[in-house]
């Protein structure tokens, strides 16, 4: 397991960058669930599916190397879907996901977002408690959408307040 001792740096896609999405995603998604077709639809042209509609994608690099990564799909203005987030192996427990998933947010606030949606399976216990400990709410089932994923079974929100 890689420590932050080393620098973590988190920066935006760029060309190229679509192999790591599709790998890293690939990994966990593989080794609980199985791949679906709207999986693949987001790895076969993150540029189009992600970046084009006004999400944005962010990696963590480690000594040369993407580690993990993290999207913010567009749903509708103010609002965006916190999805495809991995961490390699390698790096896990070490801080790199709350790292990555700090600078997501900070990056949606800053674009003026209001809203933060998530969906997730209850089986990735470490990922929810991370949501949890940075301020993300469980949605009650009366306001759940259903998700076009057949993994998905929890979903969170993280609200921002507007100062006045």
């Amino acid at each position: 397991m890689k420590s932050l001792d080393t620098e973590l740096t988190i920066r935006d896609f760029v060309a190229g960058d679509e192999i790591a999405f599709r790998r890293l995603n690939e990994e966990w998604i593989r080794r609980h669930f199985v791949m679906e077709p709207k999986d693949e639809v987001a790895f076969a042209d993150p540029q189009s599916t992600i970046l084009n509609r006004g999400g944005r994608i962010l990696f963590a690099v480690q000594e040369g190397e993407i580690v993990g990564c993290c999207a913010l799909l567009a749903m509708r203005p103010g609002e965006f879907e916190v999805a495809k987030m991995a961490v390699a192996e390698s790096s896990r427990r070490s801080g790199v996901g709350r790292r990555l998933l700090t600078q997501v947010i900070e990056a949606a606030r800053a674009s003026g977002a209001r809203r933060l949606y998530l969906e997730t399976n209850q089986k990735l216990t470490a990922a929810i408690r991370l949501y949890e400990s940075i301020g993300f709410q469980h949605i009650p089932p009366e306001r759940v959408t259903p998700s076009p994923y057949v993994r998905a079974d929890v979903y969170m929100e993280l609200e921002f307040t507007t100062s006045s």
